[in-house]
């Protein structure tokens, strides 16, 4: 009997080359290939009939090819079958399709799915580059009839080539959960289950691979059957499981517990252009309380655009800069970049302490570049503001305390730890920036390792922001007015 950590190559019908082109598309165990799920479902139990099709609605038919032909153009080969019911008809096209020369002949039951379009030859209807499947005859034996028709099937993407298509799948699933029966493991805890009114693992492997009698076809297209919400659920909550570890981890690693005494108040209320809001004071409340705990902060700052989150994170780096240590800004454009290190300066220009203020990017010059790492590396430069440049091999910093990440969505996770990973030095604290309104459940799965800080109210004064989504066709209308608001003063 095979097990979940079975090698699939073992796997009644595998083999070992078949599970050679398995392990490219990731599938190397039978759990593996039990995971790999059907991407939609054909109703073969009440197919639909040609004479109640519309025309623009996506259908599955099952029919009889009446003919088969592959026509010649000047733009490539056509491939052309008619496929009947009684006494209706309709045609199925596929273009540049020479190699589908010889499949189809005539007698043969095919069921296509596709998008239904009004047809001016004899026939009513016609669908282009249907999928399809030729359905088992007479010759096939019981099983596979049992699992091709008169049932709700399912479909799947191929694993490699028309060898490894949806009929090889579902006949090797089928007799591995046969072969399995009664003996997948349960991995999540029953009173869960029953609280939540979810099926058990092996019900719902066995129910979205091969859904019984009843099941609502449409509950099974949207993936909202109880065996997929089971699935569903499940992943999440390994998900969210691997997030608090992880976060329990971090907890336990060695950060840097800066001070918050009174001179670094003093340096932070000197700098402050406006009063600011009570949602940014608790905001930085927040990120303090972090930046004071001796294992490294991980926070996401949230809020529009407007709302004051790059003051709040000015404020968190003169926390640290206060305290002995370098930070770090890194952007996901230069442009985004060069806009920080211009605000950097004119917002630290009214420090009494004066930080020295170091941009890095890719197109600076060499010798440019070169001076601002020697800067970087001597502990000469306190503020760093750069793009992916700063995680350069070349770039070392001195004496790193924390790193502000905008919008870290747009950069990979591993790139923000090698910026934060540094030799024989207690970790940096980081905070994430981001102006893409999360609701607080998605910030949590979505930074389930991140602590969450919301700026929820705009400073007073500022005009309400307008977003607004244009085709690229109006693009010339769309920089017209663009123009004309920043010739009125305004900005865009």
């Amino acid at each position: 009997m095979p097990a979940l950590d079975t090698p699939v190559k073992f796997v009644r019908g595998v083999g070992p080359r078949v599970s050679e082109m398995l392990a490219e598309k990731g599938i190397q165990t039978a759990e593996d290939l039990l995971y790999h799920l059907p991407f939609r479902y054909e109703d073969r139990q009440n197919p639909r009939s040609l004479d109640e099709l519309k025309p623009g609605e996506v259908a599955s038919v099952i029919g009889e090819v009446r003919g088969a032909m592959l026509m010649r153009t000047r733009r490539g080969p056509i491939y052309e079958i008619t496929l009947g019911q009684g006494r209706f008809a309709m045609k199925c096209l596929w273009f540049h399709a020479a190699y589908l020369d010889g499949k189809f002949h005539a007698g043969q039951s095919v069921a296509v799915y596709g998008k239904v379009e009004p047809s001016r030859s004899t026939s009513n209807f016609k669908m282009i580059q249907p999928q399809f499947e030729i359905l088992p005859d007479a010759s096939d034996d019981a099983e596979t009839r049992l699992l091709e028709v008169g049932r709700i099937t399912p479909v799947y993407e191929s694993l490699g080539g028309s060898r490894l298509a949806s009929r090889w799948q579902r006949k090797v699933i089928f007799n591995l959960l046969e072969g399995m029966r009664g003996a997948v493991p349960e991995c999540l805890p029953r009173a869960m289950l029953e609280r939540l009114d979810l099926p058990d693992r092996e019900t719902a492997l066995r129910e979205v691979h091969f859904p019984p009698e009843g099941t609502s076809f449409a509950r099974l297209q949207s993936a909202s059957a109880p065996s997929h919400r089971r699935l569903i659920f499940e992943e999440l909550f390994f998900l969210e499981l691997g997030l608090e570890l992880k976060r329990r981890r971090m907890k336990e690693r060695k950060g840097i517990a800066f001070t918050a005494t009174d001179k670094v108040r003093e340096a932070i209320r000197e700098v402050l252009p406006f009063h600011p809001t009570a949602a940014q004071k608790r905001a930085l409340g927040e990120i303090v309380a972090d930046m004071r705990a001796p294992n490294p902060m991980r926070r996401l700052l949230q809020g529009d655009v407007g709302s004051g989150k790059t003051i709040v994170a000015f404020q968190a780096m003169i926390v640290a800069m206060e305290n002995g240590y370098q930070t770090a800004l890194m952007a996901p454009t230069e442009i985004l970049a060069t806009q920080h290190y211009l605000a950097a300066r004119k917002l630290l220009e009214r420090s009494s302490r004066k930080p020295r203020i170091v941009l890095l990017t890719g197109s600076l010059d060499d010798d440019r570049k070169r001076t601002n790492r020697g800067l970087i590396n001597r502990g000469e430069a306190n503020l760093v503001i750069g793009t992916h440049a700063l995680i350069e091999e070349k770039v070392e910093f001195d004496r790193l305390g924390l790193v502000v990440v905008d919008e870290q969505h747009r950069f990979g996770v591993l790139q923000r730890f090698k910026l934060m990973k540094k030799p024989n030095q207690p970790e940096p604290d980081v905070l994430v920036m981001t102006a893409t309104p999360i609701p607080r459940t998605l910030a949590l799965s979505l930074y389930g390792d991140l602590d969450l800080s919301v700026l929820d109210e705009m400073p007073p004064g500022r005009m309400p922001i307008v977003t607004r989504r244009v085709p690229s066709e109006q693009a010339e209308q769309v920089w017209t007015f663009v123009r004309k608001q920043v010739a009125l003063g305004r900005q865009a």
